[in-house]
């Protein structure tokens, strides 16, 4: 059975969806068979790995409301063993539809177990929102990362998240557990930069990722030729440290006793 993975800030521009696409990258690239689940509407994921909106024909909108079965919207990506299921903007809606919908926090839950022995890994990007949705995203996942920008708001932001996934654990999906936050956009020409790190690990000693993701033109660009920071300049910095952050995503999951 895969390992499941939630990506999850409330917050929006912490870098989410490029932790997700790359990581995914560099997990392949070790033999792993991994999905990505495009759960944002914005369909960011889908777009930066080179699959418009216009040109994708089923996503998981059909999965979660029509009863499609989810290996019918997901497509093969330029990377061996690396696949995506594919959002659109019908995802607004579905967020709507699913308020009166029965088990309606399940229903991603649901959709992966059809597939999750198919999968090494599963990493899902949630939208930047604490909606039903993004509920939908943590019940589905055994692990939770928590991408955090370095920034003046950062902690604030991240308390919030927290207090949220403790009601999600207390109240409907108990196995849930926080693999770690892994800073983004950090800059190390900016003193507030080094603060924001530095805070971040003193709150959350041991919950950290060592592999910190910087500000990079390259990681920018990357997205808007369809390709993974891997496929486009896999030497650059942003590159090692997304290389980073899987090795030690495997180190954990190899540590703990999920099949993988």
């Amino acid at each position: 059975m895969a390992t499941i993975i939630s990506f999850c800030n409330q917050k929006g521009g912490v870098g989410k969806t490029t932790t997700v696409i790359n990581t995914a990258a560099y997990l392949a690239s070790r033999g792993k068979k991994v999905l990505v689940i495009d759960l944002d509407p914005q369909a960011n994921a889908t777009s930066g790995l080179g699959f418009p909106q216009e040109n994708v024909k089923m996503n998981l909108y059909h999965a979660l409301l029509e009863g499609a079965h989810p290996q019918e919207a997901i497509i093969k990506t330029n990377i061996e063993n690396y696949h995506i299921l594919p959002a659109s903007v019908d995802l607004a809606g579905a967020a709507v539809e699913l308020i009166s919908a029965p088990q309606r926090e399940f229903r991603l839950f649901e959709t992966v177990q059809k597939i999750s022995s198919d999968y090494d890994f599963i990493l899902i990007d949630c939208p930047p929102s604490l909606g039903i949705l993004t509920i939908n995203g943590l019940i589905a996942s055994q692990k939770l990362i928590i991408p955090v920008q370095c920034e003046y708001y950062a902690l604030e932001g991240l308390s919030q998240l927290l207090r949220t996934i403790a009601l999600v654990k207390e109240n409907i999906s108990p196995h849930i557990d926080i693999m770690g936050a892994v800073l983004t956009m950090y800059d190390k020409r900016n003193n507030l930069a080094h603060e924001v790190a530095s805070e971040v690990r003193k709150n959350f000693p041991g919950h950290v990722f060592q592999a910190v993701i910087p500000r990079s033109v390259s990681l920018a660009e990357a997205p808007s030729y369809g390709q993974t920071i891997m496929e486009y300049k896999w030497w650059s910095r942003g590159g090692m440290a997304y290389k980073q952050l899987a090795e030690e995503i495997l180190e954990q999951v190899q540590k703990s006793n999920i099949k993988m």
